[in-house]
This record gives C-alpha cells, sequence and structure tokens, in this order.
C-alpha cells in the first residue's frame, strides 16, 4: 500500500473514531488534506468510497447515519470497533498462528497476518512457532483460481452472484446464478456451495470449471442458508466423499496413487496394471477423468459410462 494511501485511510479512520456523531462527506473532505486535493467532486467521492471500503475490510465498523434533514453521516463507534478482552491461551494462540500460516500463500494472507497482529496487540500470549524454520512440514491451502476472492467476498456479505460454469461432461460452459454460501477446499481443490435459482436446488460447484469472470447481482437471498455443518456434508458428498458402493478400477502401475491411497482393495496383475476397489460415491467419475489413460473402470457399468462421456466431451472440447 503507498504511503500516501495509508496515511489517507489512517486520517480517516482517527476522524470517524474520534466524531460523537455523524460527519458529512463535505465536513470530512475538509477536514483531511488529501480529500481537499482532490480535483473535483466525482473524484474526491470515488475516493473516499473506495477508502471507506478499504477501511471496513480492515475490519473498522463504519456506521451511516441519515439525520432528520435527508443528510447522510458516517462514524465510528469506539465500543463497536474494540476487541473484548483476550483470553487465549498457549495451545489456542498456537492453532491460530498455525491457522494464519496455513494461508501464507493465498490471497488471505495480509487478511490472516492482520488479525495475527490485532490479537497480540490486544494480549494473545507469543508461542514459540514449530513450523517457523527446520520442519518438513509446510502446511498451506493453494488458491490459484481467479474465481476464489470475489466468491469468498459474496459469501461474506450474502450477494448473489453469475458466472460460466463447464461441467465436466459439457464441451461448453453455462450460465448459473447462485446465492453462494461458503468455499470449502476436499483434497486439494476448491468447491463453492450455494443456491442454484434456475434449478431450484443446492449445488456444489468446482472452481476450476468457472470460466470468466464472477458478477455480483443485487438482491436478498430467496433460499434459507443451511448451518455449516450441513454444507460441509454437502460439499463432501458431491466431492466424493461419501461413499455409498465399491467401484472396480485398472489403474497403470506406479500411476494414481491419490486413488491408491484410498482403495481398499490392490491385487498386481502383472501385465503393467493393478487392479484397485475404491469406495464410489458421488463425483468419482470426475476424479477418474482426470487420470486420463492410466484408469480403466471395470464396474459399476453406470460409473464406466459416466466416465467414458466425460473423456468424449473432453476430446471434444
Amino acid at each position: 500500500m503507498a504511503i500516501a494511501k495509508a496515511e489517507r485511510l489512517m486520517n480517516l479512520a482517527l476522524c470517524l473514531l474520534g466524531t460523537r456523531r455523524p460527519l458529512s462527506k463535505r465536513e470530512l473532505r475538509g477536514s483531511i488534506e488529501a480529500y481537499l486535493e482532490a480535483g473535483s467532486d466525482d473524484s474526491f467521492n470515488r475516493m473516499f468510497e473506495r477508502d471507506k471500503d478499504d477501511l471496513r475490510e480492515l475490519g473498522l465498523v463504519i456506521e451511516t447515519v441519515e439525520n432528520l434533514d435527508g443528510d447522510t453521516g458516517y462514524l465510528a463507534r469506539r465500543d463497536s470497533n474494540r476487541l473484548p478482552p483476550i483470553t487465549l491461551d498457549a495451545e489456542e494462540a498456537a492453532a491460530l498462528g498455525l491457522a494464519a500460516k496455513v494461508w501464507q500463500q493465498a490471497r488471505l494472507a495480509g487478511a490472516a497476518s492482520g488479525a495475527l497482529q490485532k490479537l497480540r496487540a490486544a494480549g494473545m500470549p507469543e508461542t514459540e512457532d514449530a513450523y517457523e524454520v527446520h520442519s518438513a512440514l509446510e502446511p498451506r491451502i493453494p488458491v490459484h483460481e481467479a474465481a476464489f476472492e470475489p466468491l469468498m467476498l459474496a459469501c461474506r456479505d450474502r450477494r448473489p452472484v453469475t458466472f460460466d460454469y463447464r461441467k465436466a461432461n459439457s464441451a461448453r460452459p453455462e450460465q448459473r446464478q447462485v446465492e453462494p454460501w461458503t468455499l470449502e477446499c476436499w483434497r486439494g481443490h476448491w468447491y463453492l456451495a450455494g443456491w442454484d435459482r434456475e434449478r431450484g436446488a443446492e449445488r456444489v460447484f468446482r472452481l476450476s470449471r468457472i470460466t470468466g469472470k464472477v458478477r455480483s447481482r443485487a438482491g436478498a437471498f430467496s433460499a434459507e442458508v443451511p448451518d455449516v455443518v450441513t454444507v460441509r456434508e454437502t460439499v463432501e458428498s458431491w466431492a466424493g466423499e461419501t461413499a455409498t458402493r465399491t467401484a472396480r478400477i485398472r489403474i497403470r502401475a506406479g500411476a494414481g496413487y491419490p486413488l491408491r491411497s484410498r482403495a481398499i482393495a490392490v491385487r498386481e496383475r502383472g501385465d503393467g496394471w493393478d487392479e484397485l476397489e475404491i469406495p464410489y460415491g458421488h463425483g468419482l467419475d470426475a476424479w477418474l477423468v482426470e487420470f486420463g489413460p492410466d484408469v480403466v473402470v471395470e464396474e459399476p457399468a453406470d460409473l464406466r459410462a459416466d466416465v467414458v462421456d466425460r473423456l468424449r466431451a473432453v476430446a471434444k472440447d
């Protein structure tokens, strides 16, 4: 962040925290030098709105108040922006530190580090970081999809979104209108759980299959948001983690280690292939397609047909 912008944000935060009554845009513009130097009203308005959003993103609670004359004012009450007493013990502090370290290579790295700094300033005990040096463990959650950040913000703000989504067995993407609930990571892949408005049902979308931009839409959610546990169970089921049957597949020797780790039985065939029995649930066909020619489904027949259909769709793309 540029020094000039950081100073401007600090001045705006001090003005909002230091007032006992809401301050109008005009009053704020007259109190902050950077706003006085804005070339026009439009330039100031854009700058102020961006700064206000940035402060809210950093965690400052800014209230918007309309007086009897219809004028809009802003203030940040101290009691709304004061952390309660921190009573974490060393183990809890260590758990938070580890959780923040998971996000170091993701778009939430700044937010995670900032949250730790605030907690430490408020009295959270310092702990020795077992993952800092000479560790074989590197806790990370990879986030490569461009859709992650806009969907994360949409889940937080409860804003409907639209995006183009290509199913594994489709050559072309289709537009989806979704009320996003949460993002979950399963076996290295990110999934969005939410309410598909056109289909009138809950759906789970793999972020790597979202194409183009994620666009926000106005309006409130039309479906009730389930509790966190229920949503996670939904993602688990759609990601193929909930098994209802057993599948038998052939896999090339020396390939498909993620599949081998889930196998409940492995048999060497002696022809360069091994035979595996693995739990079969929703989404297994999409996962098997990722291994290409190294995997052949023996049974059940419906799983084999689904995998063949997906491979044909990919070949046409």
